[in-house]
């Protein structure tokens, strides 16, 4: 379905705090195990086992802290991640030197380390520099196996805990490597979808400069014509050269949008110096029937028509009601009502477009119309949001003013 950006804007949010409260219960599972295990120890007496046994129960739930952190601090996961791993090793050693005192070998427990550890490789695999993420990736990897194999003994069946800590690690590796690959195919499409875009949009206004440039040809040649006729009404200059300044003004504004741009040979669907009224009722002429049960309901007065909009605009109008209906036809196949609706506020031109039918399976969506949409609209200094509303609706809200902002 129809977004501000590409997706649902209030299903990713719920995604990723489902996803987040899945991985703090899990590490809170994995302290209370460790918790349990630890209680079920009979430690030696020593400075060593004590000092143990006062710093060994922070490990994991330090750990358990860091890992979730990473989702505030995206930028710092390798500092997170390095940390952790640290943390695990300096416990595993100590555990190795407690041994080597001759205080037994009391294989302090590790879920929670291990969990945290997988988090925190995944994520750097999914977000670091390679060499950063492979370097992550490689000493987390070391702590998970060596926290079992190191603390138990290696004779020790509990040593075989490492083989799963393996496991989980090269799954974690896995999924963050799918996942960054999902991350860079996301990127390509949206500079795709921009791209694309922007070329339409160049094409759009090389039309307007050629109509705004044809007009000053008209003026001009005009002026020569009466200037070369004794019988013709002698014609204020002033008055000429305003107009052609005018025009040449748009013109020239139309021209320093298009530095950068190229132009594609998609045939030009609305003409330039179209009215801004009447290019929001082309698009939904042009679009047909959206809906086998609904037809779209206009409350486009004729006033609009009349507001002092720029070519531009209308043109932009014209592209957001047009991608509006189409998303509505591709996800709302079930609507039984169409709106579009636009009037002038203040400044600005405010259009909106609502409709109904929208069920989960529709606004799970992934088109990436309103990419482009927003890139057009933000070019001209306003803004777009869509989203689900109240009654199973989807709606759009797209704010233009209606002089657009001067180029530098």
């Amino acid at each position: 379905m129809l977004s501000a950006m590409t997706s649902n804007p209030g299903s990713a949010p719920a995604n990723r705090r489902g996803v987040l409260v899945a991985e703090i219960v899990l590490l809170v599972l994995a302290n209370a195990v460790d918790t349990v295990l630890l209680a079920r120890l009979h430690i030696a007496t020593g400075p060593a086992a004590a000092l143990l046994i006062s710093i060994v129960p922070a490990v994991g739930p330090a750990a358990s802290v860091l890992a979730v952190l990473r989702r505030r601090f995206p930028d710092r996961v390798a500092l997170l991640g390095s940390v952790v791993a640290a943390l695990s090793l300096v416990s595993t050693g100590a555990s190795l030197a407690e041994a080597a005192l001759g205080q037994g070998r009391h294989g302090y427990p590790g879920s929670a380390e291990v969990l945290a550890l997988a988090l925190l490789a995944g994520a750097g695999c999914r977000r670091l520099a390679p060499r950063v993420a492979a370097g992550i990736a490689l000493l987390a990897g070391l702590a998970m196996v060596a926290a079992p194999v190191l603390r138990y003994g290696i004779g020790s069946p509990a040593a075989l805990l490492g083989v799963p800590a393996a496991l989980v690690w090269g799954a974690a590796v896995a999924l963050g490597l799918i996942l960054r690959d999902a991350d860079r195919q996301r990127r390509a499409q949206l500079t795709e979808v921009r791209t694309g875009e922007r070329l339409r949009l160049a094409r759009e206004l090389h039309d307007l400069v050629a109509y705004h440039v044809s007009g000053i040809v008209v003026q001009a040649q005009a002026a020569q014509v009466i200037a070369g006729n004794p019988a013709a009404r002698q014609q204020d200059p002033v008055e000429l050269y305003a107009v052609i300044e005018e025009a040449g003004t748009a013109a020239l504004t139309a021209t320093r949008r298009l530095v950068g741009m190229l132009r594609t040979n998609e045939p030009v669907a609305l003409l330039p110096g179209t009215r801004l009224g009447a290019a929001m009722r082309h698009a939904i002429a042009e679009q047909g029937v959206v809906t086998p049960g609904a037809e779209v309901t206009e409350r486009l007065p004729d006033e609009l028509d009349e507001l002092p909009a720029a070519p531009v605009l209308a043109v932009t109008a014209h592209r957001v009601v047009l991608e509006a209906l189409t998303n509505v036809r591709r996800h709302a196949e079930q609507a039984t009502e169409i709106v579009v609706a636009a009037h002038a506020d203040g400044a600005e031109l405010v259009l909106t477009v609502d409709n109904d039918g929208v069920t989960g399976r529709s606004t799970a969506g992934s088109g990436y119309g309103l990419v482009g949409m927003t890139e057009r609209v933000s070019a001209l200094g306003g803004t777009l949001r869509a989203g689900p509303a109240e009654g199973h609706r989807w709606h759009l809200t797209a704010r233009l003013p209606l002089t657009p902002p001067e180029e530098d």
